[in-house]
């Protein structure tokens, strides 16, 4: 038999026996369309967290304090990055612009009298806005002159919820941070993917002075210092007169870490994130793939008069062999090509209400083709093998 009458014959085959088809079919769409959406989205969330990288500037660099074993016995100490020896930075590093150190206070938020999930206060100073890209909406962000006040910026998602609450002039009015309260000065703009590039979530952060934060908790730290880099300055001469910088000052060893850097490492976090979600949509697949041999296996036994007829009119071992293979790959390709549109269609769904990107992975649309037609063959040979192997008088006399 020429392959056209086995693509022929798979198909009558297939056609006549439609529910036990479409059991198999389902196996390996849910596989295919989870393996698709998974990886898709995967590479969708990896190319807009690296937009958001390259949005904020590869002029930038931040700077912690180093957390190591060996140098235990400092951070238990107490001993901590200084805010005069952040603000000085500029001064003493001729490659630095700017740097705006803040602290992650913390605390529950809260207005009118109900708690705001997810909220959390940060101490800031006046150039924390533009270094960080932070637009205001309404009023403004928080300048030098609020030293030790309780004034503060709210981000967008906490306004939305006060004016579910009520709140109708923003500006102005009385919120809640931890114990004390504050009288909000400014709105900050909606700001896209949130804090996945930073290490604070903007919507979410309600900002105050950075001096009021550490009067407000006496063992408040630094958490991070975002240095800007003077326009014709290199990276690199940044931060080597940075960590020169503190090794003058009391302040423990800091660990400065350039965009790229960042970037790169953002870019191999996110590749293997990408990775985890393709294998753990792979153990689907396999279920589905075993669905297939299981419905080839039963197909095996249903036709095995079938296969006796045809084996006793000339037909080879190869030829049966060839056609129930034929009939495996078939049922997988149909279904990866059901899977691959569903997975595209969930990936576009959930880029379209996260407001990213959508793109195609092609890589993703290759491989699920490949694995579609792979499937079909693995899990499709044992059953094929076992139709090639019947005894034709045995299949005949079969009921």
């Amino acid at each position: 038999m020429t392959l056209q009458a086995h693509i022929k014959a798979a198909g009558r085959s297939l056609y006549a026996a439609k529910q036990r088809t479409i059991l198999a079919l389902i196996g390996i769409i849910i596989g295919i369309g989870s393996v698709i959406a998974m990886v898709s989205i995967g590479t969708i969330v990896s190319a807009e967290a690296l937009k958001q990288f390259k949005d904020m500037g590869t002029d930038i660099l931040t700077i912690r304090k180093e957390f190591s074993r060996e140098k235990e016995a400092a951070q238990n100490s107490g001993v901590s990055i200084q805010l005069k020896d952040a603000l000085s930075i500029p001064a003493f590093c001729p490659a630095v612009l700017a740097v705006a150190p803040y602290i992650n206070q913390g605390g529950d938020i809260s207005y009118a009298g109900k708690m705001m999930e997810g909220g959390s206060a940060i101490g800031v100073t006046q150039a924390f806005s533009g270094i960080n890209k932070l637009r205001i909406e309404k009023g403004r962000f928080i300048s030098d002159l609020d030293e030790y006040g309780h004034f503060c910026v709210v981000g967008n998602s906490i306004y939305q919820k006060m004016k579910e609450s009520g709140a109708s002039h923003i500006i102005g009015e009385k919120i809640k941070l931890g114990g004390s309260i504050f009288t909000i000065a400014g709105v900050i703009e909606k700001v896209s993917g949130g804090g996945m590039m930073r290490q604070f979530e903007p919507n979410e952060s309600a900002y105050i002075h950075i001096t009021t934060a550490m009067r407000l908790k006496g063992n408040a730290e630094i958490s991070t210092i975002t240095a800007q880099i003077k326009p014709g300055a290199s990276a690199q001469s940044a931060q080597k007169q940075i960590k020169e910088y503190f090794k003058k000052t009391k302040t423990p060893e800091v660990r400065v870490t350039t965009a790229e850097e960042l970037i790169e490492n953002m870019q191999k976090q996110m590749r293997l994130f990408t990775l985890l979600l393709g294998a753990i949509g792979s153990i689907s697949l396999i279920v589905g793939g075993v669905g297939v041999m299981n419905v080839m296996l039963v197909s095996v036994s249903e036709r095995r008069k079938e296969i006796g007829i045809c084996r006793a009119l000339g037909a080879r071992r190869k030829d049966i062999q060839s056609q129930f293979l034929l009939e495996a790959v078939i049922l997988s390709l149909i279904g990866g090509a059901i899977g691959i549109a569903i997975g595209v269609l969930l990936s576009f769904i959930v880029s379209y209400f996260s407001k990213w990107e959508f793109m195609i992975s092609y890589m993703a649309i290759f491989l699920g083709v490949f694995v579609s037609s792979a499937v079909g063959i693995f899990f499709g040979f044992y059953p094929a093998r076992q139709a090639s192997r019947l005894d034709p008088i045995v299949a005949l006399r079969s009921e």
